[in-house]
């Protein structure tokens, strides 16, 4: 496993908390993608095509901070408790496949772990607990 790293959800003030984390922990962010930016741009209401879609802030060696404007106009419902994901990145597409495989036994899958517009795999589910995980893996070229 390369990393395991925390997924942070807000109900549209994602570029405000960042902004605040970047000034605790420094650096620079990673990679900032709006709701623009993605393959269904055209649906989104002009209005939130400012809002983030995924952010993510390195603040220490190997450790990443990332998070999300979690939308109701998206079907998300955001409420303390559920506002955080476990996000693992795998260290090949198979060890993320079995993770995803293994980890969503009677949950409730979001995304299926497969190639997303992004280029990464990339599945998302709740577990049988209640707890909700990412699964990620990215390709070194």
């Amino acid at each position: 496993m390369k990393s395991i790293n925390p997924y942070l959800n807000f109900p549209g003030n994602t570029e405000e908390a960042f902004n605040f984390y970047k000034s605790v922990f420094g650096g620079e962010f990673y990679m900032v993608m709006r709701m623009k930016d993605t393959p269904q741009q055209k649906q989104i209401p002009i209005e939130l095509e400012n809002k983030i879609m995924h952010i993510s802030l390195p603040i220490s060696t190997g450790q990443i901070l990332m998070g999300t404007d979690a939308l109701e106009e998206f079907g998300q419902n955001f409420s303390k408790g559920n506002n955080f994901s476990i996000c693992i990145a795998s260290s090949s597409e198979n060890e993320g496949k079995e993770l995803f495989d293994k980890l969503s036994i009677d949950g409730q899958i979001q995304i299926l772990f497969s190639t997303q517009f992004w280029g990464d795999m990339f599945g998302q589910f709740v577990d049988k607990f209640g707890v909700q995980w990412m699964i990620s893996y990215h390709e070194e070229n």
